[in-house]
């Protein structure tokens, strides 16, 4: 195990950092470890000291994307006075990641078939954690004011909200009128009325 503050561990994150740059252009399965190793100024010996193979890279990419989105998430929830406003902040805060890191996200929602079943599934469970803070959210909202009719179940009505602040990784432009926080306000104003009573 590296030891976070080390220069093994930097040299780690750098090759992280390029990997996501080169996969996000070349796509996983066309990117060599002699291109990574290249776009960092390593010798392929010394890459295969701190990685076994790409998909140890990959596999690493995810799940630091997921558990930061896990860990965001529940700060989200605990800092939000009620329960909609858990909501409102989680699609937001979900908006403006996706926008701030549209290589990240773009190898996360492209590359997944990559992996392999054991590996996915490991992952998969982390990204259920994360369905379910925004969906325990709903559901609190919707104990709060038994008045609100949702026109679908609960699931239906998180995955349609994640499904669209997640695409915005393939569409946002940094150099359109909106901010990544000003786009996540409006979608999430949008999204919402469903929540209203």
């Amino acid at each position: 195990m590296t030891v976070p503050g080390t220069r093994a561990a930097a040299q780690r994150e750098r090759v992280l950092r390029a990997s996501v740059e080169i996969f996000s252009k070349r796509g996983f399965r066309a990117t060599s470890m002699n291109e990574i190793a290249a776009g960092v100024g390593l010798s392929k010996p010394t890459l295969y000291h701190y990685f076994r193979n790409k998909e140890e890279l990959l596999v690493l990419i995810y799940r630091d994307v997921l558990d930061d989105s896990l860990r965001m998430a529940h700060e989200t929830v605990a800092a939000a006075p009620t329960a909609l406003d858990a909501v409102r902040e989680l699609l937001v805060s979900r908006v403006v990641y996706t926008c701030e890191n549209q290589d990240l996200l773009k190898i996360c929602f492209e590359e997944e078939d990559e992996l392999r079943p054991d590996l996915a599934e490991t992952l998969l469970e982390r990204r259920r954690a994360f369905d379910d803070v925004l969906a325990d959210a709903v559901l609190a909202h919707l104990a709060e004011h038994p008045q609100v009719r949702l026109p679908m179940t609960p699931k239906t009505f998180v995955n349609t909200c994640l499904g669209a602040v997640n695409w915005t990784y393939k569409w946002y432009s940094p150099q359109g009128a909106r901010t990544p926080a000003e786009l996540g306000a409006e979608m999430a104003d949008v999204l919402l009325r469903a929540l209203a009573p």
